[in-house]
C-alpha cells in the first residue's frame, strides 16, 4: 500500500513540473523585447590561424613580405622604394664619316635646278653673249653672289673656247672642277675638338632665331660622340622657353651631360659653369648653346661678346661657329656680318640645305666672311648633319 502510495506521490510531482515547464515557456513568449542595451558590445579576438592560413592584416596598413618586417636577431629591412622609371637607352649615332655622300641624294634633289640648269646653257650649240648672260642669272638666282658669278662665268668662257668640243661628259668635269675651285680646298674645315691645353675643347654656337641653332648644337653632340669625343652641353640660351630643355634631350640621347640654369638667368654664367663641370669631368670638349636673339638688337650682341669674354678666363675658345639658314639667302650673308663683328667667326652651318635652299649660298657666305662651312643640315633626322665636303657636294649638285 504504501509502495502505491509512493508512486502516485512521484507521478503527481513529475505531471506538475512538466506542467510548469509549459507555463513557463508560453509567458516567455509573451513577454515583450528587452531594450537595447547602452554598454559597448565586446568583440572577441580573431581565433589564431591554422598552419597554412594567411594571417589578415589591419585594414589600414597595407601587407608586408617576410623581409619587410622585424627579423628574430633585432635587424630590420628597410620597406622597399618605388624603383624609378629606367633612364632611356642611349643611342649610338652613325659615324660622321661619309654623311655627305649617304646623304647624297636628300641633297641631290634640292640642288638639281642648279647644276642641271648650268649644264643645260653649256651644252647648246652656239655660246653666245644671251647665252652667257644666262648662265650668269642662274647663278645669280642660286645665291652664289656677285663677284663669285663673275669670276665662275670668266673661268668657263675661258676654258670652254681652249677646249673647243664640248661633249656632255667633257662639260661635265668642266663645272665639276671650276665649281669645286670657288668653294676652296685649302679650307680646314674640321671642327677643333681638341685643345692645346689640359682642358676640354670649347666650342660656341651662336646665330639667330629660327635657324636651328639648338637642334644643331645637339646634332654636333651626336657627330663627336660618334667620333669617339665625350661632350657636355652649356645650355646658355637662357631667354627661349624650353631651349634647355630641348638640349637636354638630345643630350640625353646620347649619354652627353648638360648644365642649365634658371630661365631667364644670365647666359654667361652658364657658360662658365659649363666650361668648368667640363674640365672637372675630364671631357674632350664643350659644346655652348648661345641666345639666338635678332642681329639687329646691338645691346643683346655686346651680351654674346660678354659670354665669349666670360668663357676665355678658362682658355680661349676653339670654335666659334655661325648658324646659318641656308633658305634666307642674301640676307643671310647680312646675319654673318653683325655676328662676325662681335665674336671670331672660325667656322659656319648651313641648315635646311636640303629644302628650297640655293646652293650657291655655301660660295658666297664663304667669301664674305673668308672662313669655311664646316657642317651642312640636311634634313630633320638627327643624323642629318654632315661635315661639309666640297667635291662630295658639287658631285651632288650636278648629278655626277
Amino acid at each position: 500500500m504504501e509502495i502505491v502510495i509512493l508512486v502516485v506521490v512521484i507521478a503527481l510531482v513529475a505531471v506538475g513540473l512538466i506542467g510548469g515547464l509549459v507555463v513557463g515557456s508560453r509567458k516567455k513568449k509573451k513577454l515583450p523585447p528587452e531594450p537595447p542595451s547602452s554598454a559597448p558590445t565586446l568583440t572577441a579576438p580573431p581565433a589564431e590561424p591554422h598552419v597554412g592560413d594567411e594571417a589578415e592584416a589591419p585594414r589600414d596598413e597595407p601587407r608586408r613580405t617576410i623581409e619587410e618586417v622585424g627579423l628574430p636577431d633585432g635587424t630590420q629591412t628597410p620597406v622597399a622604394v618605388e624603383a624609378e622609371a629606367p633612364a632611356p637607352a642611349i643611342e649610338i649615332p652613325e659615324p660622321s664619316a661619309g654623311r655627305l655622300i649617304r646623304l647624297r641624294a636628300r641633297l641631290a634633289r634640292s640642288q638639281n635646278s642648279l647644276g642641271k640648269g648650268l649644264l643645260t646653257l653649256l651644252s647648246r650649240e652656239h655660246l653666245d653673249e644671251e647665252t652667257w648672260e644666262e648662265i650668269e642669272e642662274t647663278l645669280l638666282i642660286a645665291d652664289v653672289g656677285v663677284a663669285p658669278t663673275q669670276e665662275l662665268v670668266e673661268r668657263l668662257r675661258e676654258r670652254v673656247r681652249v677646249l673647243g668640243t664640248r661633249t656632255p661628259e667633257e662639260l661635265r668635269a668642266l663645272l665639276k672642277e671650276e665649281l669645286v675651285h670657288l668653294l676652296g680646298t685649302d679650307f680646314d674645315r674640321a671642327v677643333k675638338t681638341e685643345s692645346g691645353l689640359d682642358t676640354p675643347a670649347v666650342v660656341m654656337v651662336v646665330g639667330v632665331n629660327g635657324t636651328g641653332k639648338t637642334t644643331t648644337t645637339g646634332k654636333l653632340a651626336r657627330v663627336l660622340i660618334a667620333d669617339g669625343r665625350s661632350v657636355v652641353l652649356g645650355a646658355a640660351d637662357t631667354f627661349r622657353a624650353a631651349a634647355a630643355d630641348q638640349l637636354q634631350t638630345w643630350g640625353e640621347r646620347v649619354g652627353a651631360r648638360t648644365v642649365r640654369g634658371p630661365e631667364g638667368g644670365d647666359p654667361a654664367s652658364i657658360a662658365f659653369d659649363a666650361v668648368k663641370e667640363g674640365i672637372a669631368e675630364g671631357a674632350d670638349v664643350v659644346l655652348i648653346d648661345t641666345a639666338g636673339r635678332l642681329h639687329t638688337k646691338t645691346g643683346l650682341m655686346d651680351e654674346l661678346g660678354k659670354v665669349k669674354r666670360v668663357v676665355e678666363k678658362h682658355g680661349p675658345l676653339d670654335e666659334v661657329l655661325l648658324v646659318l639658314d641656308a633658305t634666307t639667302g642674301q640676307n643671310g650673308l647680312v646675319q654673318a656680318r653683325v655676328f662676325a663683328e662681335v665674336v671670331d667667326i672660325t667656322g659656319i652651318v648651313l641648315t635646311k640645305l636640303d629644302g628650297t635652299a640655293k646652293g650657291g649660298i655655301v660660295i658666297a657666305v664663304q667669301r664674305e666672311l673668308g672662313v669655311p662651312v664646316k657642317l651642312v643640315g640636311l634634313g630633320e633626322g638627327a643624323d642629318d648633319l654632315a661635315p661639309f665636303e666640297p667635291e662630295a657636294f658639287v658631285s651632288a649638285l650636278i648629278g655626277d
